[in-house]
């Protein structure tokens, strides 16, 4: 899974509901079809990689699948069953937030169709709405 190597600080406060439009990687720049967030939300790294084997099984290993998002924002949690207080709990997992706009996921090498089916796989394991997008230019 994927995960920073390292980190300068441990423990992040939590972030406020995120707003606004994603500033950057709006559209397909690498790849030739790509799957867009429609709606803000955190994205953990299990669910990068579930995306990622159900693109992959999908087109049966051939073309290129991109992942440009990267999980590197600390989400803490306090064991089950303790008292309050005490300080902050232990990292827990590692989430990627995602704002409208951005595109998560790149698809080159296959068919327009074999793309929309393994991203419609992809969007299946994911906790925002996603749309699918192609590269301008591309047939």
């Amino acid at each position: 899974m994927l995960a920073p190597k390292r980190v300068r600080y441990r423990k992040q406060h939590r972030p406020r509901p995120m707003s606004g439009l994603s500033k950057g990687h709006t559209e397909v720049y690498v790849g030739e079809y790509g799957l867009k967030a429609v709606t803000p939300g955190w994205i953990t790294a299990r669910q990068i990689e579930a995306a990622r084997v159900a693109m992959t099984r999908a087109i049966k290993r051939g073309g290129k699948v991109r992942i440009t998002i990267f999980p590197d924002r600390a989400i803490t949690r306090k064991p089950l069953e303790t008292r309050m207080g005490s300080g902050k709990g232990a990292p827990d997992h590692w989430v990627a937030p995602v704002k409208p706009g951005r595109v998560m996921f790149e698809l080159s090498g296959v068919s327009e169709e074999l793309a929309r089916e393994a991203m419609r796989r992809a969007a299946h394991k994911l906790p925002v709405k996603t749309k699918f997008v192609k590269r301008e230019g591309a047939e």
